[in-house]
């Protein structure tokens, strides 16, 4: 299966998802590494002092082009899967990727490993998973 994994920088699992899904014979696309010498898009690409920005300087990189083909990466990536693994914690683009996924009829499955607050909407995924062992299994048997 091809399996697009939404998450976060910060995220401390999202590197050893993408491992474990690629050994159990998955194509993965992982977000800080898309491509052989693309290491992911970065605000800090854009403005070092991006964390300080105003909304209309947010806004506006939007436009920049770095941004742009980051966007352009990812999407192209999330038409090519065939599921998404959001792995919590994680912030808005992960959410707003996992929606795609609902959105377009393609699998949501959500690895929760650490206790979080509850959320409602999450009753869209496929699958809610709170082992790696339980993540593939569920995925071995689609």
């Amino acid at each position: 299966m091809k399996i697009y994994v939404a998450s976060s920088w910060r995220n401390p699992y999202q590197h050893d998802v993408v491992l474990l899904l690629r050994s159990d014979g998955h194509e993965v696309y992982d977000f800080r590494n898309p491509y052989s010498g693309n290491y992911g898009f970065r605000w800090s690409e854009i403005d070092l002092d991006w964390e300080n920005w105003t909304q209309e300087e947010y806004r506006d990189a939007l436009k920049h082009p770095v941004a742009t083909r980051g966007y352009v990466t990812d999407l192209q990536a999330m038409q090519w899967a065939d599921a998404c693994v959001l792995v919590l914690p994680c912030g808005r683009s992960a959410h707003l990727e996992a929606g795609y996924f609902v959105g377009a009829g393609k699998p949501l499955h959500i690895l929760i490993l650490d206790p979080c607050e509850p959320e409602l909407m999450y009753k869209m995924a496929a699958g809610i998973h709170t082992t790696f062992a339980e993540l593939v299994q569920c995925l071995k048997g689609r």
